[in-house]
């Protein structure tokens, strides 16, 4: 199963303060044992939202709002992409991470959907164009 882990946003990553060189060496160790363990697939993270955007959709209109963002807690400071077994283990390997930021701090993990999750709906077409996207983006899951 492959998951998207993230780390809720803060005060302090809103601000785009920089991690302490401890909790940078920390985090590095922590991702070179999820990648020896073949879960991490990608991850990175985030600048503050201050120097992002959201488009909101109304129908055929698209409005652009520029950040940052109000709601710290629902933004997303940084993400891993895993490949696990299972959420079980998603969460056994979140709970060995180090503390994201300085004081309390969020991870969230949400499975992501597969092409079956959607049955029926999927056309053979559909699928020949997502195994061929997942090919040219070098996806394996």
């Amino acid at each position: 199963m492959r998951f998207m882990v993230m780390v809720k946003a803060t005060t302090d990553s809103e601000a785009g303060a920089p991690p302490t060189q401890e909790l940078l060496d920390a985090m590095m160790a922590y991702n070179e044992e999820l990648v020896k363990a073949g879960i991490m697939k990608g991850g990175d993270g985030l600048q503050p939202s201050s120097k992002g955007a959201r488009v909101q959709f109304d129908g055929a209109k698209r409005a652009v709002v520029d950040g940052p963002f109000a709601e710290t807690k629902e933004l997303v400071a940084g993400f891993w992409l895993w490949e696990c077994k299972s959420l079980d283990e998603a969460i056994a390997w979140v709970k060995r991470c180090p503390n994201p930021m300085p004081g309390p701090s969020e991870i969230e993990i949400r499975p992501l959907y597969e092409l079956a999750d959607f049955g029926e709906i999927v056309t053979p077409e559909a699928a020949a164009t997502w195994d061929r996207l997942k090919t040219e983006i070098g996806d394996k899951g």
